[in-house]
């Protein structure tokens, strides 16, 4: 039997602004940092020793993690980050406000976006300066791997390796696993490990901070599953999320 954790970082400065945020790697929030901390403080009440870590390459989630790990006391974990646990790329609508979009293109159109299976954004043009090539920190990525823009099912399928390869087999020699990462690539997680279709996934609302534990057997089915805090700040935290593509 083993337990995996996730969690999706902290408030960030663009989730404050209501920006689509993609692979654009902004900071968090001082409300990003209290969300981290009382996270983590949830987490420790748990008493849950973790055997490994994975996070993105971006500091949202980076950061999140560093201060889940301290309120753990959990600092000399291993942590292995990865390119393939960011967020999922929102091209050229990176940087653009959802409240914005949904005035000019309507919420359904938003939505779609935000939270359909296989339709990606408008696509990143590879000689704009926010193509993932130019960035060093994706030096080693084939660049035929890098994304300009992606629908969930295409950052599921990029997450999917690191899934098979790493996770899985960390969960079935019974290690605890904690994966601090973004709304999509935890929603790509949970669509594969709790068999939903894409029209469920698509209704399937991630809140920040807060973490939700999955208590697994030996073949990886799920025993239980459930958030690590008060049941009232979970549910605000999810219409949150949830309301941040309609308009005012």
């Amino acid at each position: 039997m083993a337990t995996l954790v996730i969690i999706r970082h902290g408030e960030s400065v663009w989730n404050q602004e209501n920006r689509f945020t993609g692979w654009v790697d902004v900071d968090l929030s001082a409300k990003g940092v209290q969300e981290a901390l009382s996270g983590g403080k949830a987490l420790q009440e748990q008493k849950l020793q973790f055997d490994v870590v994975y996070t993105s390459v971006l500091k949202r989630a980076i950061k999140t993690l560093n201060i889940v790990l301290d309120q753990i006391n959990q600092d000399y974990l291993p942590v292995i980050k990865s390119w393939r646990l960011n967020e999922r790329h929102y091209g050229e609508l990176q940087g653009l406000n959802k409240t914005e979009m949904a005035e000019k293109h309507g919420e359904a159109q938003v939505k779609i976006w935000r939270r359909s299976y296989d339709v990606p954004p408008p696509l990143l043009k590879e000689e704009d300066p926010r193509h993932p090539s130019h960035d060093p920190r994706y030096q080693d990525v084939p660049r035929n791997e890098l994304p300009a823009g992606e629908s969930l099912k295409l950052t599921s399928e990029r997450f999917k390796p690191l899934w098979e390869k790493q996770i899985v087999p960390d969960l079935k020699a019974g290690k605890n696993v904690l994966v601090v990462a973004h709304g999509n690539s935890l929603r790509a997680l949970m669509m594969i490990l709790e068999k939903m279709t894409p029209e469920e996934i698509m209704e399937v609302n991630m809140p920040t901070g807060i973490p939700l534990m999955y208590d697994l057997d030996e073949n990886l089915q799920i025993r239980s599953k459930k958030f690590i805090g008060d049941a009232e700040t979970v549910k605000k935290a999810i219409e949150a999320v949830a309301a941040q593509g309609k308009k005012k």
